[in-house]
């Protein structure tokens, strides 16, 4: 009977701190686990089971090498926030898959993903056809970002390689901000973060997969 209640006040126990320690390492969904995360929540888990089996052993054994993990994860997780290098060799780089519309094979044996891999990623996203895909993108996680090629190229708004003019001699085009999504307020302050206080003084803007193409008024 007390082998029992030892089992099972460890059971509770080890849930706890497991608790503790992932709330502490922060919020990830599992998808979006790195290779580090993976391991080291392998190793708290195999740790706590074999504590809970052992039940004679002491439970410092187990719990300090538990918290030394969380310290160390936490350790990783703060030089990978100040530093892209490290984090890029912790966690890896996104490594594109199809560039537009050509599958780099290339890429695919360095990371030894195969055509099987490719076509269960793409059909979890209910893509029927690799010639549907402008871009795949394999994150450091092992998940596909996925962008379809256009099924309208007549429509400007979904157009990536289009030029959207914003401002024109001084004077900002509401009709195109609408097609775009944006409001005059998020134009003027963007503008404002790349130094341009006064519309007027801007000859023409465009906006273009994400970029601005500013040219001012010259000076008379």
């Amino acid at each position: 009977m007390v082998e029992y209640v030892s089992i099972v006040s460890r059971t509770i126990l080890f849930y706890i701190l497991i608790l503790i320690i992932f709330r502490m390492m922060g919020k990830r969904e599992i998808g979006e686990l790195s290779i580090l995360d993976l391991v080291v929540f392998i190793m708290i888990g195999e740790m706590a089971v074999v504590a809970i089996e052992n039940h004679h052993s002491p439970l410092l054994h187990t719990m300090v090498p538990m918290l030394a993990l969380m310290a160390i994860q936490i350790i990783m997780a703060i030089l990978s926030l100040k530093s892209k290098r490290f984090r890029d060799l912790i966690d890896g780089k996104p490594i594109i898959i199809i560039n537009r519309g050509k599958i780099d094979e290339k890429a695919m044996r360095k990371q030894r993903y195969n055509f099987d891999d490719l076509m269960v990623q793409l059909r979890e996203k209910d893509i029927r056809s690799i010639a549907d895909v402008e871009f795949a993108i394999l994150e450091p996680s092992g998940s596909l970002s996925v962008i379809e090629k256009l099924k309208n190229p007549e429509d400007p708004t979904k157009q990536g390689d289009i030029t959207i003019p914003l401002i024109m001699d001084g004077q900002i085009d509401e009709e195109n901000l609408k097609r775009i999504n944006k409001t005059n307020l998020w134009l003027r302050q963007e503008l404002k973060k790349k130094g341009y206080r006064d519309i007027k003084d801007i000859s023409f803007c465009s906006f273009e997969n994400g970029n601005f193409y500013i040219d001012l008024k010259d000076i008379d």
